[in-house]
């Protein structure tokens, strides 16, 4: 499969920092690709990497096959939307869209149909003429968005596009990235400090942390098979517990066993109730087995303890993951 985007032993230093140290990545042709991570993991340096914005202190990058070192932004095949928006208040949409085309020298009829191909695409077809005042936050991340895709780039960055944005609309705009993502056969590269999003957009997940890549793979990998302490604790929420604790292996070896896996079993084992919380269609409980804590997430249709009741738990063994000698 063709190779989008490769990195080779890629690190990059701020003085005594580093950013990124040493990273091999391959990202493929046509795939939603997400990287994942806290604050400054590292992710968003990969981004800037790949977009020029940074240079590599050491290290490969391709972008199709071709170096990308030492080439500027403007003759990478490559866009990026940002957060921000960053669109030019005294321009209209149109003109916001078309930026990028009039630099390359475009005339005006060319560059303005284009524009309104591509604000069509995101749905805003007839908003040309308004500015970018008028518009929501929705509608002024869908103008970044045409902005980017009018230049008809073969890689689309996407830095924390939608975390300015309120929940339902930033949930309508995952659904709708995606789908487009997906009519287009683009390759995306999103950035994102949010597990579910990346977990619900992307075809692959790769998790940072102190400038390294941990864990690349598909969504359910990353979250049903961690490699490390760190990616189980990050990605959704998990018991680490040791794996002798869970009937699964050696007393030497973690095990991830997921909030959702355990379920009230009157043949299980005997827990105390620690806390209780609503949250919709489930109930989260803290529970204190013997000197081990756990969470769990119990159907809200159950009868359910309250804080200081004794109950018993259970899981299934097939769903519990032990991680390797290094987690």
């Amino acid at each position: 499969m063709t190779e989008a985007v490769s990195f080779r032993g890629v690190s990059r230093y701020f003085g005594s920092v580093r950013a990124v140290d040493g990273v091999d990545l391959d990202i493929r042709d046509g795939e939603f690709f997400a990287m994942l991570g806290p604050s400054g993991s590292g992710k968003t340096t990969c981004l800037r990497l790949i977009a020029g914005f940074e240079q590599p202190t050491a290290g490969d990058i391709k972008i199709y096959g071709e170096q990308a070192a030492g080439v500027p932004p403007y003759r990478r095949n490559v866009n990026t939307v940002f957060q921000s928006y960053a669109l030019f208040p005294h321009m209209n949409v149109r003109d916001n869209v078309a930026f990028g085309l009039r630099v390359k020298g475009a005339g005006k009829p060319e560059r303005h149909k284009a524009a309104e191909d591509a604000l069509a695409m995101v749905e805003l077809a007839g908003f040309g003429d308004r500015r970018a005042g008028e518009l929501s936050g929705g509608q002024r991340q869908r103008v970044a968005l045409a902005r980017a895709l009018v230049n008809k780039p073969k890689v689309l960055l996407l830095d924390e596009p939608l975390g300015a944005l309120d929940l339902k609309l930033r949930e309508q705009m995952q659904e709708e990235l995606r789908s487009l993502q997906r009519a287009l056969g683009l390759t995306f590269v999103f950035v994102t400090h949010d597990q579910d999003e990346a977990l619900s957009m992307a075809d692959r997940v790769a998790v940072f942390a102190n400038g390294k890549m941990q864990q690349v793979g598909t969504a359910e990998d990353i979250y049903r098979r961690p490699n490390s302490r760190f990616v189980a604790d990050f990605v959704g929420s998990s018991n680490v517990v040791p794996a002798d604790f869970v009937g699964a292996g050696p007393h030497d070896r973690w095990a991830s066993l997921r909030p959702e896996d355990i379920r009230l079993d009157p043949l299980g084992h005997e827990a105390v109730v620690t806390s209780r919380a609503f949250h919709g269609r489930v109930i989260k409980l803290g529970l204190k087995l013997g000197n081990q804590s756990l969470t769990a997430l119990i159907p809200a249709t159950e009868t359910l303890p309250q804080p200081g009741d004794k109950v018993r738990v259970g899981w299934d063994r097939a769903r519990v993951h032990v991680m390797g000698n290094g987690a």
